[in-house]
């Protein structure tokens, strides 16, 4: 029998939503601008079906890191998720088939005899903590934001082309490049 890790995910209203999930073993497949401008399409669809608005993100080459406010009373995390890595896994998937890439082989896993998966993304839910306070929401943008720099991606957090840090650096705040997903900001009464 086969154990997978379940993550409950709590919504009070009001609460923001920090997000962490990570590719399949951790491998670095996120280093491709075409395939993160796709993860970005994919979080915008996401975002609108489930009624989540992007507050933060950054795309760092193995893990994802996002925070989120679900607009709704009783929001599903867990489909949001769902609606943003499912369809960019297909995605990823399709591309390589049709490279023919060594990579498809690598990312295919043997689930059971008989049983094949396609896997870009590490199995699980990932990590989720609800954030209310003020202090908490700008210690975990300022967190997803210098994740760059700390890993010596870059040497300041608005030099990462895949994060929102240059976002909350304009005034009044502005989307950066189209290939980056809509970012919605704060929500209302929320500071950092």
């Amino acid at each position: 029998m086969i154990h997978r890790k379940t993550v409950r995910h709590f919504h009070e209203a009001g609460h923001l939503h920090e997000l962490t999930f990570s590719c399949y073993q951790r491998m670095p497949l996120l280093t491709n601008d075409a395939w993160r401008e796709r993860l970005a399409r994919c979080l915008d669809l996401a975002g609108e079906e489930a009624a989540i608005n992007l507050v933060g993100f950054v795309f760092m080459p193995e893990h994802v890191h996002l925070l989120v406010f679900p607009t709704t009373a009783d929001p599903s995390i867990g489909r949001y998720l769902a609606r943003i890595k499912q369809p960019f896994s297909k995605q990823i998937k399709a591309a390589l088939t049709g490279q023919r890439s060594g990579l498809l082989s690598k990312l295919t896993v043997r689930e059971w005899p008989g049983k094949e998966c396609f896997r870009f993304w590490q199995e699980g839910p990932g990590f989720d903590r609800n954030l209310f306070s003020a202090e908490a929401i700008s210690l975990s943008l300022e967190y997803i934001h210098n994740n760059p720099v700390s890993r010596g991606l870059c040497g300041r957090a608005v030099d990462w082309k895949w994060s929102s840090a240059r976002y909350y650096l304009e005034v009044p705040p502005a989307r950066q490049h189209s290939g980056l997903p809509t970012i919605h900001g704060l929500p209302e009464g929320a500071t950092v």
